[in-house]
């Protein structure tokens, strides 16, 4: 009789453990630290949004709905796409929902990359990118985002340049970007643009923090699909839980041409099948809601991008203001921090806050070794308690 593997987890996903954010966020709950990792607000989204997913429930909308999406949120969502960017999408054919962004951003890499093929990604990224380019066999090319000497994150396009190669089938770009704030400007973007057409790659965005761009960023919100010769190579994707404050819900979408959303819901239908049925109407609603909302959303998230960030610097800590997101990424270097790792573990006893360290989204991770990022979707006296508890480390210096 043989014995088994000591570890029958397959070689591509064995550097995957448990995710950051699970590893803080439990860490918060044995602690009772304020906890400013991981990223879901501390309040509910807008109250026709949570009416209509109840009518929903009682309302016996709790069966398998359309593999694609039931037609009204598919219209919604085609609707708001041509209100704020005028891009034009058909609801029958090419728009595809999902288990939130991370299952449309996975499906779409299983989808279009063969074992070997390249992706391009920029890094600090999203963890869950790493991990589906393994499960799809693929090769990441990361280009790495440094802080400019404004503070604003900017990356070096010689290196971009040189990411492209025989192999590359797609890149992966994340604007408004997690974890460093940054929106990608036009002429950023035309770069990719011209890149993606020259090697013949497809693009996947990921553009769920498209409502919560600053009126301080250097440039507004572009998706690059509204770019010449990019809306037949690129897969947009966004969600709900961002922009609505509904992390939980995990209603998430993929647009682009009907070959592409094809590929993506052939794979989709074999990792969820569906998901959330009453609440994809609901969705739809709070799509359709007028614009003063997600004016009011961002204007409130600005005031407490604000007030961390002044926060933050009177703590100590050398804090980078975001151009979007709800995260500040701050260098920890000023408070003696040499790791971020080690820094954000020890956080929580020292003060009784909760961080993330930037490390683990990196590649290389000394670009980000001091780096650690905080989340403020959360009530302002939250962050006000928390940053109280943060200016101790600087007190105890």
């Amino acid at each position: 009789m043989t014995t088994p593997d000591v570890d029958p987890l397959v070689a591509r996903m064995r550097p995957f453990g448990t995710t950051i954010f699970a590893e803080m966020s439990a860490l918060a709950v044995r602690t009772g630290a304020v906890n400013l990792g991981q990223g879901f607000p501390d309040s509910d989204g807008p109250p026709e949004m949570l009416a209509a997913a109840a009518e929903a429930l009682r309302g016996g909308q709790n069966q398998y709905p359309p593999g694609p999406g039931i037609p009204a949120l598919r219209r919604a969502v085609a609707d708001h796409q041509r209100r704020f960017h005028g891009l034009e999408y058909d609801p029958d054919g090419e728009i595809v929902v999902t288990a939130g962004a991370t299952e449309a951003i996975a499906a779409s890499i299983l989808a279009l990359c063969e074992p070997g093929d390249e992706v391009i990604c920029f890094e600090p990224y999203y963890d869950s990118y790493a991990a589906s380019i393994a499960l799809a066999g693929a090769v990441r090319r990361p280009v790495t985002l440094r802080p400019g000497d404004d503070g604003r994150y900017v990356f070096d396009p010689a290196a971009l340049r040189a990411a492209f190669g025989p192999q590359t089938r797609l890149v992966l770009l994340n604007s408004p970007h997690n974890p460093t704030g940054k929106v990608f400007t036009p002429d950023e973007l035309a770069l990719v643009a011209e890149l993606c057409q020259e090697h013949d790659a497809y693009a996947v965005t990921d553009e769920v923090y498209e409502h919560l761009v600053f009126p301080d960023a250097a440039a507004p919100h572009v998706p690059l699909a509204t770019l010449p010769g990019m809306r037949e190579r690129t897969l947009r994707i966004s969600s709900a839980g961002k922009t609505f404050s509904c992390t939980g819900w995990k209603v998430g979408w993929a647009s682009g041409p009907a070959p592409l959303v094809s590929a993506v819901l052939r794979v989709k239908q074999f990792l969820t099948f569906v998901n959330a049925a009453p609440l994809q109407p609901a969705v739809a609603v709070a799509l359709a809601l007028p614009d003063a909302y997600f004016t009011e959303f961002q204007e409130g998230m600005r005031r407490r991008r604000d007030q961390l960030v002044a926060g933050l610097t009177d703590a100590g800590f050398d804090a980078l203001t975001p151009e979007g997101t709800y995260f500040v990424t701050a260098d920890v270097t000023a408070l003696g921090g040499r790791d971020g790792v080690e820094f954000c573990r020890s956080l929580p006893e020292r003060c009784g806050v909760v961080a993330v360290p930037t490390q683990v989204f990196y590649d290389d991770p000394e670009a980000g070794r001091r780096l650690v990022r905080f989340a403020f979707c959360k009530r302002p006296d939250v962050l006000t308690e928390a940053v109280t508890r943060l200016r101790q480390l600087k007190e105890a210096r």
